[in-house]
């Protein structure tokens, strides 16, 4: 059995499919892992949904910003943005089945035997691996809970609290951590948010820096698989840190990497999400 680890696919499944083909993908024999945001944005967003509904038994999922924005925007359309390509979905006559899936994945994902994380944007600096894995079962519970789902979702959007403290509570405490699972980027050390900067590690404020990169981040000793952050063009040079989004939704390429080996397999990608080539490249150093 192999396993994989495939950055955002935001509604791209041509790359998807050529990636999979390359590396000869077999459902109930592989498995995928998927970092978050599987839709918007991109051509294919109900599509890309159904094919991993289909494969569902094959994949483990953590959630993105984008696709936490599906579930709350399936209950209010006017939360919809003038880019979403998320209607389709919302319309779609299986929209029900597809949502009751998404809302019952992870937000984050640990394995063990090869002791290495995935979320969709990191883990903050001050969080140890223990008590990420509690937080984020937390929002995992909310979203699975029908009494706190749609409370949840009604007060998961907003910058603020921008920091982490344990006294948080209610529908506070979820946001600041659904933020620091599905939207960081940039903190300080002791965790304080940065949610509008987007590009690349170049441009961070004084006293901020990349999640990843601070001196005294607790999971040092954790592998971690992310994506969200198409600035980095799937580059990070932290040990032990892996960046998958290399911006498919943007013209950029999907990166597949191969979570034994490390070997990268890159899909180029057109303006417009679609598969441009495939060129695979050789193995990245451990």
């Amino acid at each position: 059995m192999a396993v994989y680890a495939v950055g955002d696919l935001q509604g791209c499944l041509e790359p998807l499919k050529c990636l999979l083909d390359e590396v000869r993908f077999t459902p109930g024999t592989d498995r995928l892992w998927l970092v978050g945001d599987l839709i918007n944005r991109g051509p294919q967003s109900l599509e890309t949904l159904r094919f991993l509904y289909g494969i569902r038994d094959s994949l483990t999922c953590v959630l993105g910003n984008h696709d936490l924005h599906l579930l709350a925007a399936s209950r209010h359309v006017e939360r919809l943005k003038k880019s979403d390509t998320l209607r389709e979905i919302i319309e779609a006559p299986d929209c029900p089945v597809l949502l009751d899936w998404l809302r019952r994945q992870k937000l984050m994902h640990y394995d063990a035997e090869r002791n290495i994380a995935m979320t969709h944007a990191g883990i903050p600096p001050q969080w140890s691996l223990k008590k990420a894995l509690k937080l984020a079962g937390e929002v995992e519970q909310a979203l699975q809970d029908d009494k706190l789902y749609e409370r949840f979702l009604d007060n998961m959007y907003g910058n603020e609290p921008a920091r982490w403290d344990n006294d948080l509570q209610g529908t506070t405490r979820l946001r600041v951590i659904t933020n620091y699972f599905t939207r960081m980027r940039f903190c300080t050390s002791d965790g304080r948010l940065d949610l509008k900067g987007k590009e690349g590690i170049e441009t961070a404020m004084p006293g901020y820096a990349p999640w990843f990169s601070h001196p005294q981040r607790k999971t040092r000793d954790l592998k971690i698989i992310f994506g969200h952050w198409a600035a980095l063009e799937g580059r990070c040079d932290e040990p032990g840190v892996f960046a998958l989004d290399s911006g498919c939704v943007w013209g950029g390429s999907m990166t597949l990497l191969n979570v034994d080996t490390l070997q990268r397999h890159h899909c180029n990608c057109t303006p417009d999400g679609r598969a441009a080539d495939r060129r695979p490249t050789g193995a990245q150093p451990a």
